[in-house]
């Protein structure tokens, strides 16, 4: 027999306390958990820094600026403006086309994601937009329409 594994278990699942790793449930509690959370809620979380003041997003551990692991989350106004645009070509019965962009956010942090409600080619650089939550698939997402939009 193998020494390495016991009751038909490898080794490595046999420390005490740890007897049903494998069957356990596991709940997930990191940064992007928190963040889904918090959009199952509606409301749009970013990350500041305590150390350097950085805003950011996605959610992360560390702060992408400085390193620092002191990170506090704050609400998002919702309020950018589309930093670059470009559109993502489909075939109709595939969805269609769509936008992707990037939109500078009030609070600092760039973000990418789409413009809803109108002609994905009419989405410009310097667009004013305002971000909202998609709940229809699986996992809520933000997506942003523009604040001039009918």
């Amino acid at each position: 027999p193998n020494p390495r594994v016991a009751a038909g278990r490898p080794q490595h699942f046999q420390r005490p306390g740890m007897a049903n790793v494998r069957t356990r449930a596991r709940v997930a509690t990191g940064p992007f958990q928190h963040h889904q959370a918090a959009l199952a809620e509606g409301r749009i979380l970013l990350q500041r820094c305590a150390a350097c003041a950085a805003v950011q997003y996605y959610p992360r551990a560390v702060c992408a600026a400085c390193g620092s692991d002191r990170l506090d989350w704050c609400e998002a106004s919702g309020d950018g403006v589309v930093y670059a645009a470009s559109v993502v070509r489909r075939k109709p019965e595939a969805g269609g086309d769509y936008s992707v962009v990037l939109v500078d956010l009030a609070e600092g942090a760039r973000m990418m994601s789409c413009v809803t409600g109108v002609a994905p080619s009419s989405v410009r650089i310097g667009d004013k937009v305002r971000a909202g939550i998609d709940r229809s698939a699986a996992q809520p997402r933000i997506v942003f329409t523009r604040r001039d939009a009918p």
